[in-house]
């Protein structure tokens, strides 16, 4: 996905488009990388084509519907997709575990940081889900994560506007 898509999705489907792509983004699939679609929110709200706060909000609630999405895929069916993924790849069982000891261990910090490092951010939804983790704790603490790591980009697009266009378009 470009830049110039991006900024037609906005320009053509508005907030929807924002939080389609957002959302996408959340789910962890290719081709949508934060560092793009959030500034270019945040571009978007400078511009006046949406406000400030209603860009972020949009974002945060695409943000945790893709981590819910993702709990809930761990939560269902993330011990039997597990067990197939381990029985084919044996080798990864302690990284794997390890991954799950530490969410259990660290529980709403270990979320709420971890929503702040790329690619984990998206990825520990899983197994959260997996763990079983406490619904409300883990919406609290997603939800606050999301919000810091939304803030930072869409707010970078917001006071930076065309240098960060610029930027992004090399």
């Amino acid at each position: 996905m470009t830049l110039e898509m991006i900024t037609q999705y906005f320009t053509r489907y508005g907030a929807i488009a924002i939080f389609v792509i957002v959302l996408l983004e959340y789910l962890n699939l290719p081709g949508f990388p934060a560092g793009v679609i959030m500034p270019m929110a945040g571009v978007w709200a400078a511009k006046g084509n949406i406000r400030f706060i209603p860009a972020l909000v949009i974002t945060v609630a695409a943000g945790l519907l893709g981590s819910l999405i993702l709990y809930w895929l761990g939560y269902t069916g993330g011990e039997v997709f597990l067990q197939k993924y381990l029985n084919k790849f044996p080798a990864q069982r302690p990284v794997i575990e390890e991954k799950l000891a530490w969410v259990r261990k660290k529980g709403s910090l270990g979320i709420f940081f971890s929503k702040l490092i790329p690619m984990i951010r998206t990825l520990i939804s899983i197994p959260a889900g997996v763990s079983k983790m406490n619904l409300a704790q883990y919406v609290v603490s997603s939800t606050l994560g999301i919000f810091v790591w939304n803030l930072f980009f869409v707010g970078a697009g917001y006071f930076l506007g065309d240098a960060v266009l610029s930027y992004l378009a090399r």
